[in-house]
Order: C-alpha cells, then sequence, then structure tokens
C-alpha cells in the first residue's frame, strides 16, 4: 500500500519534480557559452557591423552609425534554438585595453530585453562601470530566442564618439 501511495504522489508531482530537476542542473552544473546564430543592430558604423560584438575578439566592436550618446540605439542576438539564459557578459568601449578603452563613448546602463520562443518577453536594467574588461551580470530566462541590448545612457559622449561594445557573449544552457 505505501508503494501505491508513493507511485501516486511521484505521478501527480511529475511537473514539479521536472522543476526541481532543472532548478538543481542551473544551481551546481556550469553554464556554457552560447553562440547567437545571427547579430544586428539599429544601426551600424563603418567597419563596426553588430556581428563584432558577438565574435570572442575584443579588438573589434560594434558602434552605431551616428555619434553622441546612442540613447535607443541597441544590439540584438539571435539563437537557432530557444536557450536557457543564466549569465551575460560585456566589454564595453572600444577594446578590453586601457588605452584604447577611453577613445570611444561608452555605454552607462543597457536595458536587456529577453524575447521567449512564445512570444514572452521581460525585461532588466545593467549598470556598467566605467572600466575595460569584462562585467558580467545575472541575466536569466528561459526559452529565449532573442536578446535585445539598448543603450539608455553613455560615458564619454561627445559629437566626435560614438558608443562602442567590444564583446558580448551569453551563458547558460540549451
Amino acid at each position: 500500500m505505501t508503494l501505491l501511495i508513493l507511485l501516486a504522489a511521484a505521478y501527480f508531482a511529475r511537473s514539479q519534480l521536472s522543476d526541481a530537476l532543472t532548478f538543481t542542473q542551473d544551481q551546481t552544473g556550469k553554464p556554457e557559452a552560447l553562440r547567437p546564430a545571427e547579430a544586428r543592430a539599429s544601426s551600424e558604423a563603418g567597419g563596426h557591423r553588430a556581428g563584432a560584438a558577438f565574435d570572442g575578439f575584443t579588438n573589434r566592436y560594434w558602434s552605431p552609425a551616428d555619434t553622441g550618446p546612442a540613447t535607443g540605439q541597441y544590439l540584438e542576438a539571435t539563437f537557432e534554438e530557444p536557450v536557457r539564459l543564466r549569465k551575460l557578459l560585456v566589454i564595453s568601449g572600444r577594446s578590453a585595453n586601457q588605452d584604447e578603452f577611453l577613445t570611444q563613448a561608452r555605454p552607462a546602463e543597457l536595458t536587456v530585453t529577453l524575447f521567449t520562443a512564445d512570444g514572452e518577453r521581460s525585461t532588466k536594467a545593467v549598470n556598467l562601470k566605467d572600466q575595460p574588461g569584462q562585467q558580467t551580470f545575472d541575466v536569466r530566462g528561459s526559452d529565449v530566442v532573442r536578446v535585445r541590448l539598448t543603450v539608455d545612457a553613455a560615458y564619454g559622449e561627445s559629437a566626435e564618439r560614438r558608443v562602442a561594445v567590444a564583446e558580448v557573449e551569453f551563458f547558460g544552457r540549451r
């Protein structure tokens, strides 16, 4: 009789068991790098296309076409299949190298928008420090098919400089 009760409880709790297993995997497993299948931007300066922000190199960067604060300009990454996103890594500025970092404007605030396979969207505000090198943020979402990073504010903006993003990386599970 006890075995039947346990089996019935397991049957009725199977959806919760799946959630518990996923939670355990997220907490104990190391997230893997998630490479986007496609990159695009609201605009691109010559020689600084959207794909440069997702290419794995910090000596190439994306910049919008216009100089100035770039408020509302965005980078977007699309995944081939839905992913379980956990972390976002951003290297702002022209490069991770100190001597090149300050030569262009850098994003200070980004809105990260996650788009899911079923059409839902969620946002998270991210504040970047004005320093070279990588900055990592917890950005979590399930069944994510597209991520948009929209510039809300910038450091070092001027009429002669463009906002630059050297690299963006995503981590999670497929």
